[in-house]
């Protein structure tokens, strides 16, 4: 079962940036002065940062709220915050793009993701962007487990990007796009020595990246082609 395709809306609309953590919430809205959570603007560079808490049941709920919100029903969302990379070489700090969000109800192909990996480059220079398909779990994924997903094609998982933009889609068609960075990789596990210096890395890249979210939204308001 797929979601609607992730194509461009029809006219344009407001930007939500969903994250679901506290520190996730606090590095993008240092990176800007994003509008007050739940008044959307629809210009361009305005965007609304709405922090859902952790968990994909949590992420959904959160999201699916925020949509009811009159002037909403053209917003593009893009999922954000931090990721468990599963390609050995990720380092965190390390950028992923998803061109899908999977969970067991199956995928949400994402909007614009050449495009987006482009804009992080230019965002965040040095910092290796990997796109692929993100896989979303239900708790914190290690071991071989993490071997597991990545034997399905997954590059990187986490818990609430899949239910966000199955949240989004599924009233129809609206851009959608998620964008984690790595702050625990195969060789850089969350128990090891170096955890904290790797989730600094991690928090100083989401600051770095709110442009790029910017340029993507930008490029959501375009006609169709």
């Amino acid at each position: 079962m797929s979601a609607a395709e992730g194509d461009r809306a029809d006219g344009g609309g407001p930007l939500l940036v969903a994250c679901a953590l506290r520190i996730e919430q606090l590095a993008l809205r240092s990176a800007g002065r994003g509008p007050v959570r739940g008044t959307p603007h629809a210009q361009a560079g305005a965007y609304t940062l709405l922090r859902t808490g952790m968990g994909p049941r949590a992420a959904e709920r959160a999201v699916r709220r925020a949509l009811e919100a009159p002037g909403t029903e053209r917003a593009a969302v893009l999922a954000t915050g931090f990721c468990a990379g599963l390609v050995p070489g990720m380092n965190p700090g390390d950028l992923v793009v998803a061109q899908e969000a999977r969970d067991p109800r199956g995928t949400v192909p994402c909007t614009g993701t050449a495009l987006l990996a482009e804009a992080l480059a230019r965002a965040a220079p040095g910092r290796t962007v990997h796109t692929g398909p993100l896989t979303g779990s239900d708790h914190v994924v290690r071991g071989q487990e993490r071997a597991h997903l990545r034997a399905t094609g997954a590059v990187a998982v986490d818990m609430e990007s899949a239910a966000t933009l199955w949240a989004a889609v599924r009233d129809g068609g609206r851009p959608v796009a998620a964008v984690r960075v790595i702050v625990d990789a195969p060789e850089h596990e969350l128990v090891r020595i170096g955890t904290v210096r790797g989730g600094i890395s991690a928090f100083r890249v989401l600051r770095a990246v709110l442009p790029a979210f910017y340029e993507w939204h930008r490029s959501s308001l375009l006609p169709r082609r």
